[in-house]
């Protein structure tokens, strides 16, 4: 069974830093784009950053970037999402994702076919 695991989210500060994680198991994705995407209620889930297999290239939005780092280890399976910076507009559940059979960087969230659950981030002001 493949699986994506986010860890990380919880309630923070405006200005504080968060780091997420993803762990993929069931499958490798080390040759595949991962990312991250995030949604509100009412709202369509929009991606927020991607990266490349080997994780030279990566993507953001533009409200996150300058902010937000996305990164992975191959080695361990994983994807990260380092957020500085953080605005109470970030609220949202973010997201870990794949594109299977890309190796290069995702630009909508539509194309990703496998998701994790979801990890509630939540900042205050």
């Amino acid at each position: 069974q493949v699986q994506l695991v986010e860890s990380g989210g919880r309630l923070v500060q405006t200005g504080d830093s968060l780091r997420l994680s993803c762990a993929a198991s069931g499958r490798t994705f080390n040759a595949d784009a991962m990312g991250w995407s995030r949604q509100t209620p009412g709202r369509e889930r929009e991606i927020v950053a991607s990266i490349n297999w080997s994780g030279s290239s990566t993507y953001y939005a533009d409200s996150v970037k300058g902010r937000f780092t996305i990164s992975r280890d191959n080695g361990k399976n994983t994807v990260y999402l380092q957020m500085n910076s953080l605005k109470p507009e970030d609220t949202a559940v973010y997201y870990c994702a794949a594109e299977s059979g890309n190796a290069g960087l995702v630009y909508s969230s539509r194309n990703f076919d496998y998701w994790g659950q979801g990890t509630q981030v939540t900042v205050s002001s």
